[in-house]
């Protein structure tokens, strides 16, 4: 490594991006998309619907099966005043499981609209839910790193929070789309396979994926493995420092079951990932591997990966000695899965472990997954493969076309 990841410059990253190439609505189709292929250097492109003719055969891959939640809340204060709540990650419980499950309060972090309008008081708004009323309270709690903390109270506990936010909420399509959420948002910005609920937004390599297209892999004697990291509001957050260094990562909670560990050993610790934030989890998992190594007896709370943790560590395990030690790790505490999270940062200068292909979409200019895309592919070959899809009418970003890397 020439430099320090730390010292990357992130207008090296950057790329010209007109607006209309920024697909503001899916296709009708799903797997009608186009497919970019980068295999070893060369470029081709296909339908999406083809993508098991371009798998390594006898390969795993592995799935976010993470839900994206309808986090967006618009409650008024008594002056008529118009607050938006954008829940990030729960503050109490913390449990993802436990928090949707609520009958009567919960609390979370979150990014508030028109904060200088929210200084005190609470907000309030009701709902005739299942034909019983229904009223939401906030009330504003202590800034956080992740964001304010607001507190949620409803006055009917035949209610969840689950119960609560689809009935209050909105789905928090991306920024840059420059439009409201609408009904069919509900169901095209969600993946077929979409389970856990937790993300704030979807994982969106898989929404090219279709029932035929599954089935397709499944034919191919390609397995099929899940795992669940809830995706963060910051997964959008541009590089505003020149330095990636000064760039603070977010945090994402992932959870992956003995399973998964089990079937990557038998796959030699070998993976196609679906999507960046499959990605970022098992290349977390190798390193939380790594770091057991030392510390067999830690909690799941410190194995949590942080920004700059993969370029620091001394030991070189080999991915399934890494993966072993996950497993041994589980066996001793009695564990079913790992429940942990990472704020690892993918840049070139970085070594992947155990991503040995990808399937993402087309990224922001300037933004960390760009970084994560050029770390898999090698040098500059990132800038290839966006000019192709530039030169070739891929459309980009969320509920754009895709691509298949195999560096």
């Amino acid at each position: 490594m020439k430099n320090k990841p730390q010292q990357i410059q992130i207008k090296d990253y950057n790329y010209q991006l007109p607006e209309e190439r920024i697909a503001k609505f899916p296709l009708p189709v799903r797997d009608e998309s186009k497919l970019l292929i980068y295999k070893q250097g060369q470029i081709t492109e296909d339908r999406f619907h083809n993508l098991a003719n371009f798998l390594p055969k006898d390969s795993l891959m592995i799935f976010n099966n993470t839900k994206v939640i309808q986090a967006r809340l618009r409650l008024q204060k008594e002056t008529g005043a118009t607050i938006e709540i954008f829940c990030l990650e729960p503050a109490s419980p913390t449990d993802y499981n436990l928090n949707f499950q609520s009958k009567e309060e919960v609390s979370w972090y979150c990014m508030i609209g028109n904060l200088k309008k929210w200084k005190e008081g609470t907000l309030k708004q009701s709902l005739v839910l299942k034909g019983e009323k229904v009223t939401l309270s906030a009330t504003r709690g202590e800034a956080h790193e992740t964001g304010h903390r607001v507190n949620f109270h409803w006055d009917n506990s035949n209610f969840t929070f689950t119960d609560i936010l689809e009935a209050f909420g909105e789905l928090p399509i991306p920024p840059y789309l420059n439009r409201k959420t609408e009904e069919t948002d509900k169901v095209t910005y969600q993946t077929v396979y979409s389970k856990i609920k937790g993300s704030v937004a979807a994982p969106t390599a898989g929404l090219h994926f279709t029932p035929r297209v599954l089935d397709s892999i499944r034919k191919s004697e390609i397995a099929i493995e899940e795992i669940t990291l809830h995706v963060g509001a910051g997964t959008f957050r541009p590089v505003k420092s020149d330095e990636i260094g000064k760039h603070e990562m977010h945090t994402e909670y992932f959870t992956v079951r003995r399973e998964v560990i089990e079937k990557l050993i038998q796959y030699k610790g070998q993976a196609i990932a679906v999507g960046t934030t499959s990605v970022r989890t098992l290349e977390s998992l190798y390193h939380i591997g790594v770091f057991l190594q030392d510390h067999p007896n830690a909690s799941e709370d410190e194995l949590a990966i942080n920004q700059w943790q993969a370029y620091e560590q001394q030991h070189k395990l080999t991915a399934l000695e890494s993966l072993h030690n996950i497993l041994t790790y589980l066996t001793v505490h009695q564990l079913d899965r790992l429940n942990t999270h990472t704020r690892i940062i993918i840049a070139p200068g970085y070594e992947y472990q155990l991503v040995k292909a990808m399937i993402t979409n087309f990224h922001q200019p300037q933004s960390t997954l760009l970084l994560l895309v050029s770390a898999f592919v090698k040098e500059d070959n990132w800038k290839d493969i966006y000019d192709f899809a530039l030169n070739h009418n891929f459309r980009f970003l969320s509920y754009g076309d895709s691509s298949l890397l195999i560096p």
